[in-house]
């Protein structure tokens, strides 16, 4: 392809990322950064999405690494990022790798904290943004109609001549009039 070195493995933002691999889909490996996102990186520093990782540059690597971390200085439009008005810092940033499930779990202890109707709804796990819950989001078991017990006789208690749940005959006793009626025959 290209008479530049191949590297089997590229490390971008703490990724190990396969050499392989297209350069857009390897992008999109790392979490926070989707196809469009990884589309619009391309395209600013003007590299080819469809070749591979590992003919990449180390002052390619370099550059995209630059752009992911800070795509502010990059002037990417705010409604491409993925935090917008951050609660502590109140600027548009976007967040990466374990950052996300991070900053998650701190927003929804936040809304728990405040209570408000959100930490409520997340506190008891129910669904948060409206959605219907009458017949969708259960969780845990059945609950219904419970086998056995009761609604299930007893074995011992089945009439005479008649075939018990378990498909056994009761024991006849017809046997002795049988006899009688034998006898008198005689």
């Amino acid at each position: 392809m290209s008479s530049q070195e191949y590297n089997h493995i590229v490390r971008i933002v703490g990724n190990d990322i396969p050499g392989e691999k297209k350069i857009i889909i390897g992008l999109t490996q790392i979490k926070g950064i989707g196809y469009n996102f990884a589309t619009a990186i391309l395209d600013s520093l003007k590299i080819n999405p469809n070749s591979n990782v590992g003919y990449l540059s180390e002052s390619e690597v370099q550059a995209i690494e630059k752009l992911v971390t800070d795509p502010n200085s990059s002037n990417f439009p705010p409604w491409f990022l993925n935090r917008r008005k951050d609660v502590e810092t109140g600027k548009d940033i976007h967040i990466l790798t374990s950052d996300i499930d991070f900053t998650l779990r701190n927003d929804i202890e936040r809304e728990r904290i405040t209570s408000s109707w959100r930490g409520y709804r997340h506190m008891y796990g129910l669904k948060v943004r409206g959605q219907r819950t009458r017949c969708t989001g259960r969780k845990g078991g059945a609950v219904g109609v419970a086998k056995g017990g009761k609604a299930a006789p007893a074995k011992s208690s089945a009439p005479q001549g008649v075939a018990s749940p378990t498909g056994e005959a009761a024991a006849v006793v017809d046997a002795p009039e049988k006899k009688e009626t034998a006898e008198k025959k005689e």
